[in-house]
């Protein structure tokens, strides 16, 4: 298992963005064809001019369908034919539109098998219609009653959202003890499944300034956030909190846990960008709680940059890394499950779990049983 060559899945992104950039950039390096198969999905035209305008010399070999993929090689899958046209910097429809035909496509390929990771660049959400982001449109589209969860990841700090994209002012009657819990236990399990932390620590930040102290600044602390802490904690679930952000990451209180569970975007992005910013660090966004592995560099489309060939490629390519990661631990985490160990008797009414680790009684004892209930009857 170990020393498969795992098929990854990238779709290109906003056309109009840095998507091609930094995955041409990202296999600059010939070792990421040794660890995986890139299969993009976009258009070999795009690529093309992307590569001419930024003066890169990427090798792609153009494909139809997933299954044609060679291994050693930059494989682009045609996700349609019609031409788009470039505007570097800009978000458009048809740049908005040409993203999301890219995901349509990895997405049906998935359900069929063709790849085992899927990491995205990134697109800009206003210019798709109906679409709020990757989490969302993933979630509604594989179905399975499964609910994904936004994580952002470092080499120090895992950061998950109660709430994503909800308006600032609507996020205080957007979380409930329900939702709390709920997205803690999706992170918790990622943690547990897909990092492989045997036993995760899970901070869990506080709504308001100082956490609401002296019950001037609101209740929700008391009323929502503690009460779902508790219910966690009856789910031998290790949460703790609720903890004031500015002094939590001001104090580098984080350090302390494998994971920290914010109640909205900012809560938790800012910092998270802040302090992967000073150490150099690359993050990732991962996407838990689905059978699909994906992941995506932190940054967004960075419109800004677009076209100019001054983007790094580290996040994309740490998003790559991660979702091999994910994807190994997932099924190094489910081997054992896949082959439990068979009772070794059956005790009648009685299926639970302590049978199949029960060791069968000797003849002697259940003689020696039986003569004890013998002398017991007669002493009576």
């Amino acid at each position: 298992m170990e020393n498969k060559k795992i098929r990854v899945a990238i779709t290109h992104g906003d056309t109009n963005g840095v998507g091609y950039e930094v995955i041409f950039k990202a296999f600059e390096d010939p070792g990421m064809l040794e660890l995986c198969t890139p299969i993009i999905y976009g258009s070999p035209k795009l690529a093309a001019y992307h590569g001419k305008t930024l003066g890169l010399d990427t090798q792609f070999t153009i494909i139809t369908k997933a299954s044609d993929a060679k291994e050693n090689k930059i494989n682009l899958l045609m996700t349609f034919e019609e031409e788009v046209k470039v505007d570097f910097g800009v978000p458009t429809p048809e740049a908005g539109e040409a993203a999301k035909k890219a995901l349509d496509r990895a997405l049906a390929d998935f359900k069929e098998g063709a790849f085992d990771v899927l990491v995205t660049a990134p697109v800009a959400k206003n210019s798709i219609r109906g679409f709020d982001g990757h989490t969302s449109y993933l979630t509604q589209h594989l179905g399975d009653n499964c609910q994904g969860l936004t994580i952002l990841v470092s080499d120090n700090l895992r950061v998950a959202l109660v709430t994503n994209n909800v308006s600032l002012k609507n996020v205080a009657e957007t979380i409930s003890k329900q939702k709390i819990v709920d997205k803690a236990k999706i992170f918790h399990e990622a943690l547990r499944r897909d990092m492989r932390i045997s036993n995760p620590r899970i901070a869990v930040l506080a709504l308001n300034p100082r956490g609401g102290e002296d019950g001037a600044l609101g209740d929700e602390e008391l009323e929502i956030i503690r009460p779902a802490i508790e219910e966690l904690a009856a789910q031998s679930i290790q949460a703790f909190g609720p903890y004031p952000a500015d002094d939590f990451f001001g104090d580098g209180s984080y350090s302390q846990f494998d994971g920290v569970l914010a109640m909205y975007h900012d809560q938790g992005q800012t910092p998270f960008k802040a302090l992967t910013s000073i150490s150099d660090d690359k993050g990732v966004r991962v996407t838990a709680g689905l059978a699909l592995v994906r992941t995506a560099p932190a940054h967004g489309a960075c419109f800004n940059l677009a076209g100019q060939n001054r983007m790094e490629a580290d996040s994309m390519r740490h998003a790559i890394f991660e979702a091999i990661d994910i994807w190994r631990n997932r099924n190094n985490y489910d081997e054992p499950m896949g082959n439990p160990l068979q009772k070794l008797y059956h005790e009648k009414r009685d299926d639970s779990e302590k049978v199949r680790f029960s060791i069968p009684r000797s003849r002697r004892e259940d003689r020696e049983d039986r003569e004890a209930f013998n002398i017991n009857e007669e002493a009576e």
